[in-house]
C-alpha cells in the first residue's frame, strides 16, 4: 500500500491499473476522500465493505468520468435530471435513479436504484478516465473510513484510519486537501418529484432555479437507504456535544465571532460558513488526536447554506 503524489500522470495511471486489477485506490475528490474500487467487480466491492465494515445493505455511489457514462448506470434520465447534471457536474451531487442492468446488488444493497456522480477534482477525474481507457464503466467510492466515523479530507486520514486494513497493493493518490470537506447532495429523482435526501453544497434554491418539479425536503422517504442517512454518522471518538457552554478540558469547534474561555481547547474557528464546512471534519480529528473527551460544536445560524453542516454536527452528537 502506498500513498503518491496525485500529479505525476504515471502514478494516476499506476493506480487505474490496480482498479482494474481489483485493487482499492482512495483517491480525493473534491468533498473527501473516497476508498475507490471498479463498481463492476463484486470481489473488489466486498473488500470495500469489509475494509470499511460497512454494512452490506448500505448502498455505494458510482463515481463516472463525464455525462456520456450517464446512461449506461440507470435505465432513464429525466429531463429534469439531464438539466440539473449538466449544470453541476462535475461537482458535488449524487442523483439517484432506477439502476440499469450494469449496476448489481452488490453496489446498490439490493436496491432497485443506483447513485451516480461525477466528481470535481482534477486527480479523480483523471483516474476515472484512465480507469475508463482500461475497458472501466465506473469506480465506486464510499468515504475512506472506516463505517460510522469523521470522513477524511486528506491523504493522511485515510492512512491513520485504513493504513493497516489495506493490503500493500492498493494505493492512497494524495490530492492534498479536499476543497469543500462536506459530502455530496444526494437526491432521489423520480419523474413526479425531486426528495433531498442528504444536505450538501448545491442546495435547494440552486436545484429549483432548474426545474419544475417538486422538491421534498430531507427525510421524506424514509424507504431509501442512502449514504450518510443513518440517525447516527460522521462520529469522532470524543462526545460531540451541540450549543452548550464549554468548560475547561472540552474541545471547541465555532465560527470566529465566538470566544474561548479559559481552559477550553481551540479546534476550529471558520470566518463563515463555507469554511465552518471545509474544517470541520479536520477539527473534530484534530480533537480526536488531542485525546479529548469532549468536542462542544456551537452551531451555526439555520440557513438553507448552512444545512449540511447542521445536518454532520448532528448525526455526530447522536447517541
Amino acid at each position: 500500500m502506498i500513498i503518491t503524489p496525485g500529479e505525476p500522470h504515471e502514478n494516476i495511471i499506476k493506480a487505474a491499473q490496480a482498479l482494474k486489477d481489483g485493487q482499492l485506490v482512495a483517491f480525493p475528490t473534491e468533498t473527501v476522500y473516497g476508498l475507490g474500487a471498479d463498481a463492476t467487480n463484486e470481489n473488489a466491492v466486498k473488500r470495500i465493505y469489509e475494509v470499511k465494515k460497512r454494512p452490506t445493505n448500505h448502498p455505494l455511489i458510482v463515481h463516472i468520468s463525464s455525462l456520456q457514462k450517464f446512461p449506461i448506470w440507470v435505465k432513464h434520465i429525466p429531463d429534469y435530471v439531464d438539466n440539473l447534471s449538466k449544470n453541476f457536474w462535475p461537482g458535488p451531487i449524487t442523483f439517484i435513479l432506477k439502476r440499469s442492468h450494469l449496476a448489481k446488488n452488490f453496489i446498490t444493497g439490493n436496491q432497485e436504484l443506483v447513485g451516480v456522480r461525477i466528481p470535481k477534482h482534477p486527480v479523480a477525474l483523471q483516474l476515472l478516465l484512465e480507469f475508463e481507457k482500461l475497458g472501466g464503466h465506473g469506480v465506486v467510492a464510499p468515504s475512506a473510513n472506516m463505517f460510522g466515523s469523521v470522513s477524511p479530507t486528506c491523504a493522511h486520514d485515510v492512512l491513520d484510519d485504513l493504513g493497516e486494513r489495506l493490503k500493500k497493493e492498493d494505493i492512497i493518490l494524495d490530492g492534498g486537501e479536499c476543497e469543500i470537506g462536506i459530502e455530496s447532495t444526494i437526491l432521489l429523482c423520480t419523474e413526479e418529484n425531486i426528495k433531498i435526501l442528504r444536505y450538501g453544497n448545491v442546495t435547494k434554491s440552486q436545484i429549483a432555479n432548474l426545474v419544475d418539479v417538486e422538491i421534498v425536503d430531507q427525510n421524506a422517504d424514509s424507504t431509501v437507504r442512502a449514504s450518510g442517512n443513518l440517525e447516527k454518522h460522521y462520529s469522532p471518538s470524543a462526545k460531540i456535544v451541540l450549543d452548550l457552554k464549554p468548560t475547561q478540558g472540552d474541545g471547541l469547534i465555532a465560527l470566529s465571532h465566538v470566544l474561548t474561555p479559559e481552559g477550553v481547547i481551540r479546534l476550529a474557528a471558520p470566518k463563515d460558513i463555507r469554511e465552518f464546512g471545509h474544517t470541520l471534519y479536520k477539527a473534530m480529528r484534530l480533537g480526536d488526536k488531542k485525546k479529548l473527551s469532549r468536542i462542544i460544536i456551537i452551531s451555526p445560524q439555520i440557513d438553507e447554506n448552512s444545512q449540511p453542516v447542521i445536518d454532520r454536527i448532528k448525526k455526530a452528537a447522536a447517541e
